[in-house]
């Protein structure tokens, strides 16, 4: 099983995974996100582009990523990685069902100004311009798709150990 948790920068993905995982027995954490890194490491370099996401082979390469490390270790991957592009989680999750992995797909939501005040009062990777440019492409993808195709985690008012609760509980029910 996978437990995706997507959502934008500041939602408290990575941290949230890391506790989830610990409260989930046979569970390991994978970021798709080293999947990018190692494209973005290619020389000379894949062709421009702001976000790794957009490289055709990074989506398929999660999938066949996280289907060999469950083929091999078995248990849950949590898997903490925005994806606001509605086309790319319809392949990553397409992908993930043509090998009858199941997976739960969690929003973690925070509202727009606690979003932004994350991510400015950042003390790990500071106020990131990077970060901030992701907030109304969250916002858009969540009115017009990704609400309705997740369990949403309202992180407004929650510590990531809350959230992380939260997740497990619904996984384990």
């Amino acid at each position: 099983m996978i437990v995706w948790l997507n959502g934008t920068h500041g939602a408290g993905k990575t941290t949230t995974s890391a506790l989830v995982q610990q409260l989930i027995p046979d569970s390991r954490v994978f970021d798709a996100e080293k999947v990018g890194e190692t494209l973005m490491d290619i020389t000379p370099g894949l062709p421009g582009t702001d976000n790794f996401q957009h490289w055709p082979p990074w989506r398929p390469l999660v999938v066949e990523t996280a289907r060999r490390v469950l083929d091999y270790t078995g248990g849950t991957l949590v898997m903490p990685m925005t994806v606001l592009v509605e086309q790319y989680w319809r392949e990553i999750s397409t992908g993930l069902a043509q090998h009858a992995i199941p997976v739960r797909h969690f929003v973690l939501h925070a509202d727009q100004d606690t979003l932004r005040g994350r991510i400015e009062g950042d003390t790990l990777l500071g106020p990131s311009p990077f970060r901030l440019q992701y907030l109304e492409p969250y916002a858009e993808a969540a009115r017009t798709w990704l609400h309705g195709e997740a369990e949403v985690v309202d992180t407004t008012h929650l510590t990531p150990a809350q959230a992380a609760l939260q997740i497990a509980e619904a996984v384990k029910s």
